[in-house]
């Protein structure tokens, strides 16, 4: 574990150098940690960089605020996005790596898109787990053909999954490569969620010029 000179108390794991590097974002209440299993069995030899949400909610960590549940603080939401940016430019930087594809879960999920539409340059695509739309009007983007896959749980309580729809559809307007995927699932990750997100990645998401 290591903190960043921005903040960021963050875990690297090394991978090999062929491979696409990974951004693990945690749901609200994970932290560094969290989703590094996940990033081993999706993706055995991709560099792994996991960043702990800075804020606090009722001592849970996140990535940025939310004034109720589905209502964001869109104003924080850019700053955070902004911070979570710099942060992987320094640690591309520090530990000599090429853009990331993002892998998040819910509120990682969803500052994951809000990277892709206002810092599409941190990122080399996305796999948003239970994600939903994160600014009520769409910054302009473009997201130049880069492979994004979205996982809805079709009885998910939290996230509608028209809610889902209208991201991927806004993600596709500005250029991504979009998959969406609805599952019968609730808002946690289902096994065979693993094996479809491996796949995914093995197929879609390789390298390139970053």
């Amino acid at each position: 574990m290591t903190r960043d000179a921005l903040g960021f108390v963050h875990c690297f794991e090394p991978g090999a150098e062929a491979a696409r590097p990974l951004l693990l974002l945690h749901g609200t209440g994970g932290d560094e940690r969290d989703l590094l299993p996940l990033g081993r069995a999706v993706a055995p030899d991709a560099a792994r960089l996991a960043p702990r949400g800075p804020v606090l909610e009722n001592g849970m960590p996140r990535f940025f605020r939310r004034l109720a549940e589905g209502v964001f603080d869109e104003a924080d939401l850019r700053r955070r996005t902004g911070d979570l940016a710099a942060f992987v430019a320094e640690a591309r930087a520090r530990y000599g790596l090429g853009a990331p594809l993002a892998l998040g879960f819910s509120n990682g999920a969803n500052i994951a898109a809000a990277l892709l539409m206002l810092r599409p340059e941190a990122l080399a695509g996305a796999v948003l787990i239970r994600p939903m739309v994160p600014f009520a009007e769409p910054p302009a983007s473009d997201l130049a053909g880069r492979p994004v896959l979205i996982l809805s749980g079709a009885m998910d309580p939290i996230v509608p999954v028209e809610n889902a729809r209208r991201l991927a559809a806004q993600l596709a307007a500005s250029g991504a490569r979009v998959e969406h995927r609805v599952l019968p699932a609730g808002h946690g990750l289902s096994q065979a969620e693993i094996g479809l997100t491996a796949d995914w990645i093995h197929d879609r998401a390789h390298p390139q010029a970053a």
